[in-house]
């Protein structure tokens, strides 16, 4: 096995060779394969040939970090001497290669990542020449046997049939390749997306296509399988409860599943399903119960229910509320309310330990916002905060906390924020923007500078969905939402405490140190903990973790519980 190790929870980590059956690692003295810290990664070729993509030094990585160069290395040679198989442009973001295992299927495949969502596939020939797979750039290609799998972040139109944006589409892999023009159309949808529905992932087994899709941030399965005629679709398992993840257990051999199901208040379980039946016309099997997680907090007295914000431009904003049966008014109810609103990143129900131990128990309500520039909704609802949009977001999240006001739940006194990394970025400016809104907010890892973001570490790989703050057509929005540009000392700010990590090597820690500069050179009420450790996610085990936790949840119920 090829093992990644971080050192403290950075993005950068070495890769080592470990022996399964030994149960040791093989160290380079004895030929094992070992990639020093960086950021990159190995993967299996063979049993003595890896591909390897990491800092093989000048122009071999990009302004984000990340690598340059892919390369093929035999077992017993040094790394730095490997074969270039293919070298990135100085403007892209990262390049990476891949074997595919699957008997009768075997082949290597070369990915260009020029930004979040602009990307090529290629086929790597055995010559070492490589071939396109002629999609569009915002378009994900996902191989599978003779198949291709298609997501496009934008309509697209091929051989007069429409791809909607958001889409699963089907289509025979050589279509794709030289030599197709005139054999008949390529595509088939197999899923397309409502104002309601997206799709949330996908994978194979080794007769089906599986969908996770969501509708309004509640997802279901859909498993669709060729008969030899057409494409058959259904949905299975419809009494699973609030968010599941799913994959295959071995998508060469068989069609069994493992599913994860999970809510607010439900601990994770593994089930184990197949799918084999449906072969025969018949249901999948039964689910069989393997494990779950312990049950960490009292459930009792406690309800989810779902409610939907109006925006400043009237889109019907979703979000979740976790909390007591019985509420007290809303000038007695401590509320934190969480958002994200970036990235396509979908906030869907998960049970939270922490939270649920050291806010919900102690009575408070917890309320989860799935605003725009995520992707709760698909492409569409990611698109409508990127770059100038990026307002929206913020809009949506502040509709939700009148939301809670209207509703009777909380009250400004009452109300608390927290949220981490692009979710610092948007309680950055709630804190700038919106501060009668809220009574203390908690901002953890973030943005906050949107002037020299991109010159931090990861940033300049952010761009996509920010903007380019050094072209002036771009920072004139950028600087609109730049929390470290919009603080005003003469302004009231609700009490704030930042939190961050020395070995974060995706957003600088830089980002918060200034901000609370600027809050304490205005004598404003802010707190900072720098943790040594932990890279991006701020904590490196879980004892770190619980300390940063216990600091954030002692600092709001101080203040929203008076």
């Amino acid at each position: 096995a090829l093992i990644a190790l971080s050192h403290g929870g950075s993005d950068a980590d070495v890769t080592r060779e470990f022996d399964l059956v030994t149960k040791r690692f093989v160290p380079a003295s004895e030929g094992g394969f070992e990639r020093p810290d960086a950021k990159g990664s190995l993967s299996w070729i063979d049993a003595e040939t890896v591909f390897v993509s990491t800092d093989f030094g000048p122009e071999s990585v990009s302004s984000s970090g990340y690598p340059l160069q892919v390369r093929r290395w035999h077992r017993g040679t040094p790394m730095p001497e490997a074969d270039l198989v293919y070298q990135g442009e100085p403007t892209d973001m990262q390049v990476g290669a891949g074997r595919d295992h699957v008997p009768g299927f075997v082949r290597d495949w070369v990915y260009q990542v020029r930004g979040f969502y602009d990307y090529d596939l290629f086929l790597l020939n055995p010559d070492d020449s490589l071939t396109l797979i002629d999609v569009p750039s915002d378009c994900t290609a996902a191989p599978h046997r003779d198949l291709l799998l298609l997501t496009p972040r934008t309509d697209w139109e091929v051989d007069d049939v429409l791809v909607p944006a958001g889409s699963l589409a089907v289509a025979r892999l050589e279509s794709f390749l030289p030599g197709w023009e005139g054999k008949g159309p390529r595509v088939r949808v197999l899923f397309a997306p409502s104002e309601l529905t997206s799709i949330a992932d996908f994978f194979v087994t080794r007769n089906f296509i599986v969908i996770t899709a969501q509708e309004d941030v509640r997802t279901y399965l859909l498993v669709f399988h060729h008969d030899g005629e057409q494409w058959q679709s259904r949905r299975i398992h419809r009494d699973l409860p609030g968010t599941v993840w799913a994959s295959a257990v071995d998508d060469v051999e068989g069609d069994e599943l493992w599913i994860t199901a999970t809510g607010f208040l439900q601990p994770p379980t593994l089930y184990l399903g197949d799918l084999a039946p449906l072969l025969e016309g018949g249901d999948p099997s039964p689910l069989v119960r393997m494990k779950a997680e312990p049950s960490h907090f009292d459930v009792t007295g406690l309800e989810v229910s779902q409610h939907f914000a109006i925006s400043d431009d009237g889109t019907r904003v979703p979000y979740f509320q976790i909390g007591r049966t019985d509420l007290p008014p809303a000038g007695e109810n401590p509320t934190l309310l969480g958002g994200y609103g970036g990235f396509e990143v979908s906030m869907s129900p998960q049970y939270g330990p922490m939270t649920g131990k050291a806010w919900l128990e102690r009575g408070g309500t917890h309320v989860v916002a799935n605003i725009r520039g995520g992707g709760e909704y698909g492409p569409a609802w990611h698109q409508a905060a990127l770059k100038e949009h990026r307002h929206k977001a913020y809009e949506d999240f502040a509709a939700v906390a009148r939301d809670l006001a209207a509703r009777g739940i909380a009250d400004a006194q009452h109300l608390g924020i927290q949220g981490g990394s692009n979710g610092g970025l948007l309680m950055g400016n709630m804190l700038t923007q919106y501060p009668e809104l809220f009574c203390a907010i908690v901002i953890q890892v973030p943005l906050l500078d949107m002037q020299r973001y991109h010159k931090l570490l990861a940033g300049a790989s952010w761009m996509a969905e920010y903007g380019d703050p050094d072209k002036p057509e771009e920072w004139a929005y950028l600087q609109n939402y730049s929390p470290y540009h919009l603080f005003d000392p003469a302004k009231n700010y609700p009490p704030v405490l930042f939190t961050t990590s020395t070995r974060d090597d995706r957003v600088h820690p830089g980002h918060a140190r200034k901000m609370m500069a600027k809050m304490l050179a205005a004598g404003k009420n802010a707190l900072y903990y720098e943790n040594i450790e932990g890279g991006h996610g701020g904590a490196a085990d879980n004892k770190q973790r619980a300390y940063m936790s216990a600091l954030a949840y002692t600092f709001l119920w101080e203040q929203l519980a008076k």
